[in-house]
């Protein structure tokens, strides 16, 4: 007797006749990946989560969500090179979210409003001392305190910043702005003694912290081995633009040479313009292509009237002029001297060739290591000797003031951790949203806004604020841009789209869930996701 086909040998009424879902050899799960915004944010924002909030309306809570990282929004919103926009996955629709010009808006928002951070985290009578008042003691400073410590931060200069304050020019960080985001971690309890250096970390150890954070920065300018018959025409960039914070600003001239290919260098060229310079030249030994300073640095440079002389190096000074030979890059892209040389009027040479940090403060401490002029930490910058901890530019790295917060931030994680006698904890690590899992024809087409520049013509006389901000409307317009790469926005395209009516809306704020026992694992709503927030998994045995 030959057998019924399956499905009719059920029984009326039993699960399997019902439940459609016991089909399914494969099921819908819901993912929460990694933003490439996320991912390239050296101070670890979570930029994606603060996005969000702020494409709400919700400008506060994305500050606070952003403040949660860098207690330096306004600050980065104007200094940071938005490594988070150049990993954007919308620069394949059209262009990157302006992410930095939304972070600008809101840290803007809060000094005008001013919003403030409340220290909740009960006194842990621990007491820390952090070493520089820049970026990355400024970021640890915070952190520390929010975790209820103690916090004093000395430093050498007579005013906060660090080289927020002496190293970038006021044209592109207004003081008034570094002075209202101090100002606020100050008024959290954080003591800031200034004109104090500090010349042995170990020894606070024994005035009665219980640990030590130091980022002093890398305030020494390099000088190369430039044969110089007045050497009262050499200085070097970070003495250049630390003496203009000082009051002190240096004469130099109406030709001015800027030798260096770094931001710095661009920075010392475009500041000897606003000193009265009426022929700056930037010399420099590769071309531009090899060239470290950023893009945007370099057209505004050029923009404010900078030459740019590529492949050459400065041989020497000669009174009011320059020697300089043309260099050529081999294979390696390594410059060569060529042995031509030619001739250069100035009136004085801007040394730009990086800086270093000074660890005096360091040395003789048990068990603290230094290499190549850095200081040696592992991953959550915990030094050699026991409650001394190092970030920013005394460590290397990408010596930026987006990385110097990240680090100021995990020391200060690292720091709590060990006065509590146990491990800093890490997150677990997501897989990326890449851009391939999108489906970028859902998404509107939405051009980039743009932040208004001061006109170049007038740029060249004043230290006003060269790059403009957002407002509230046009912020709101450009977070809205972001296509929530790799996690759910609750668009209901999956709801729609399912044959089976198998998901089910949560609620707003909640997202949804599958009901499996309708889902056939058909796939659609993974290949309909706009954002790429749905995976296929195997069905469990």
């Amino acid at each position: 007797m030959r057998e019924n086909p399956f499905a009719i040998t059920l029984d009326v009424g039993s699960s399997l006749a019902n439940k459609t879902g016991s089909w399914r050899v494969e099921r819908p799960v819901y993912v929460h990946r990694l933003p490439p915004c996320n991912q390239g944010c050296p101070a670890g924002e979570d930029i994606q989560g603060w996005l969000s909030l702020a494409e709400e309306g919700d400008g506060e809570g994305a500050w606070r969500r952003i403040m949660e990282v860098n207690p330096l929004p306004a600050v980065m919103g104007r200094a940071c090179f938005h490594p988070c926009e150049t990993a954007c996955n919308r620069a394949q629709i059209d262009e990157a979210v302006g992410i930095n010009a939304v972070e600008r808006s809101l840290g803007d928002r809060a000094v005008r409003q001013g919003w403030t951070v409340p220290v909740t985290a009960p006194p842990t009578g621990h007491r820390v001392l952090v070493v520089g008042a820049g970026p990355a003691g400024l970021s640890a400073a915070y952190h520390l305190r929010l975790s209820g410590h103690e916090v004093e931060v000395r430093d050498s200069a007579a005013l906060p910043g660090g080289m927020l304050r002496y190293g970038i020019p006021a044209y592109r960080l207004p003081r008034d702005v570094v002075d209202a985001e101090v100002a606020r971690i100050e008024a959290m309890g954080v003591t800031l003694v200034m004109g104090s250096p500090v010349t042995d970390a170990a020894r606070a150890l024994e005035e009665g912290f219980d640990a030590v954070f130091v980022g002093v920065g890398a305030q020494r300018g390099r000088r190369a081995e430039i044969p110089a018959g007045d050497a009262g025409r050499v200085v070097d960039a970070v003495s250049l633009l630390h003496g203009l914070e000082d009051g002190s600003p240096a004469v130099l001239g109406r030709t001015v040479v800027v030798y260096g290919g770094g931001d710095t260098a661009m920075d010392a060229a475009r500041t000897a313009e606003r000193l009265g310079a009426t022929e700056t030249v930037v010399v420099y030994r590769r071309n531009r292509d090899r060239m470290p300073a950023h893009d945007e640095e370099v057209e505004d440079a050029l923009a404010e009237g900078v030459r740019m002389r590529w492949l050459s190096t400065v041989s020497r000074v000669e009174g009011g002029r320059l020697v300089v030979e043309r260099m050529e890059l081999d294979a390696d892209g390594f410059p060569r001297p060529t042995g031509e040389l030619e001739e250069l009027e100035a009136d004085s040479l801007v040394l730009a060739l990086g800086q270093d940090a000074d660890l005096s403060l360091l040395e003789g401490v048990a068990g603290v290591r230094t290499d190549g002029g850095v200081v040696a930490v592992d991953a959550d910058q915990r030094t050699g000797h026991p409650g001394v901890f190092a970030g920013g530019d005394v460590v290397g790295g990408e010596r930026t003031i987006t990385a110097a917060v990240g680090e100021g931030r995990r020391a200060a994680a690292a720091v709590d951790a060990w006065l509590d006698g146990r491990e800093p904890g890490h997150p677990a690590e997501r897989p990326v949203a890449t851009a391939d899992r999108l489906n970028t024809w859902y998404y509107e087409d939405a051009p980039r806004t743009i932040r208004p520049r001061l006109e170049a013509v007038r740029r060249r006389s004043t230290f006003d604020e060269v790059v403009g901000g957002l407002d509230d409307e046009e912020a709101l317009f450009e977070a809205r841009r972001c296509l929530s790469c790799g996690n759910c926005f609750e668009c209901d395209n999956c709801f729609g789209v399912c044959p089976d009516n198998a998901v089910i809306k949560l609620g707003p704020g909640r997202g949804y869930e599958f009901d499996l026992d309708f889902c056939k694992g058909c796939g659609i709503c993974v290949e309909e996701c706009p954002c790429g927030a749905i995976d296929l998994v195997p069905e469990p045995r």
